[in-house]
């Protein structure tokens, strides 16, 4: 057998399922254990580890990385500034914010105005107020969306927006599960909850995650602007059965090293991931979320970071003053702080953008609204067999 497609329907589900899990959960485990220390605490609800160790900082490893993202961030930089008369063609109507737009900007003010104060008749819910400020920016990014383009998940998909709530929970757990193991960021104001209050306070916030990134992802693309001249470039070679398998395979051995070497392999906890779905989505000859960058269109790849990029800003600025928030122990580059996080800490959400459209794919399948943003696709996107894999529509 060529490849894992040929799995029947429901045993498909149920083995990539075991395979993710498997992937994501075993590898570190079995590092804690080749590393000589007990597995209990990281398997321990809520989490029992010790406070990691503060690596100094250190300009080398600070130039080394700096220098690895501008390499990465700058050519795209460079092919939308030489393009910007192109993008500057279409011109998109002009709308009112809907009626249920500035619902969610009047409840996202709100839930800001008391998340960063101390009012006593709300002090009980002090350490709640992440979740309601986030379900009114995914409202008011879905209305001003529907303003510039006139389609949003909201109005086009909203039981698929619905749906994003719970998987956007379950695939944010994963990234609390291997932050255990390189222990980058920890909760402060929350008490010491029990486990089914640990459960509830971590699921509702988290199931913002990638509802908040993929609404982002298609407010970003109503605007031509920002990717223009993204969508005729090189084109990499598809993954084929071997380079898939291979690249799981690297996938899971990072995730067995990240136990023994966090402080030099933290990073994997936001590449590792992504690696793995892609290269079991491959495998089971599936649409993945790099499938347009194969044909040449780099437009869903920049946009899916930069949504990321975007949220990661206001998930940082509103976390400042919260009650409730996360601090950052990144090793090595812990300095020159916007909000909580470092500098270059911001780097990671890039990866992460790309990690929420894998994720949405792996949910949904291949919606091309969902997973590539509303206006954008503009060619049929093959799968490794050359049968299509997203239902597209010219621009």
């Amino acid at each position: 057998m060529s490849s894992l497609a040929d799995a029947g329907g429901g045993g498909r589900v149920a083995l990539k399922i075991l395979l993710l899990v498997a992937l994501l959960v075993l590898p570190p485990l079995a590092g804690v254990h080749l590393a000589g220390e007990p597995v209990a605490p990281y398997l321990a609800f809520p989490p029992e580890l010790a406070p990691p160790a503060v690596a100094p900082f250190s300009w080398l490893r600070f130039g080394i990385i700096a220098a690895a993202v501008v390499a990465v961030v700058a050519p795209f930089l460079i092919v939308v500034l030489r393009h910007q008369d192109r993008g500057a063609i279409r011109r998109e109507p002009r709308r009112r914010l809907p009626w249920w737009g500035w619902l969610g900007l009047l409840w996202l003010l709100a839930s800001w105005l008391v998340a960063w104060n101390r009012f006593a008749w709300v002090e009980a819910w002090q350490a709640y107020t992440f979740t309601p400020i986030w379900l009114g920016y995914i409202v008011l990014v879905n209305g001003l969306c529907y303003r510039r383009s006139g389609r949003s998940l909201l109005t086009d998909r909203p039981w698929l927006l619905l749906l994003l709530f719970p998987a956007s929970s379950l695939f944010w757990w994963f990234f609390e599960f291997l932050n255990r193991f390189t222990q980058n960021w920890a909760y402060q104001g929350t008490g010491t909850p029990d486990g089914l209050s640990y459960l509830l306070a971590g699921s509702l916030p988290f199931a913002t995650v990638l509802p908040a990134v993929l609404s982002t992802r298609d407010y970003l693309a109503s605007f031509p602007q920002l990717y223009a001249g993204l969508e005729d470039g090189w084109r990499p070679p598809r993954l084929g059965v071997g380079a898939a398998a291979g690249l799981l395979l690297i996938a899971a051995l990072c995730l067995l090293a990240l136990p023994l070497l966090p402080m030099l392999l933290y990073p994997m906890v936001w590449l590792a991931p992504l690696i793995g779905v892609i290269a079991l989505q491959a495998l089971f000859g599936e649409p993945t979320a790099l499938d347009p960058v194969f044909a040449g269109d780099w437009r869903p790849l920049w946009l899916a970071a930069l949504a990321a990029l975007v949220c990661g800003f206001f998930w940082e600025f509103w976390n400042w003053h919260s009650v409730a928030r996360w601090e950052y122990h990144v090793p090595y580059v812990d300095r020159f702080h916007l909000f909580e996080m470092p500098l270059l800490g911001y780097a990671g959400y890039l990866p992460f953008g790309l990690q929420c459209v894998a994720a949405a794919t792996l949910f949904f399948g291949a919606r091309h609204e969902l997973v590539y943003g509303l206006p954008l696709t503009r060619a049929a996107v093959e799968r490794s067999d050359g049968t299509p894999a997203l239902e597209v529509r010219q621009v």
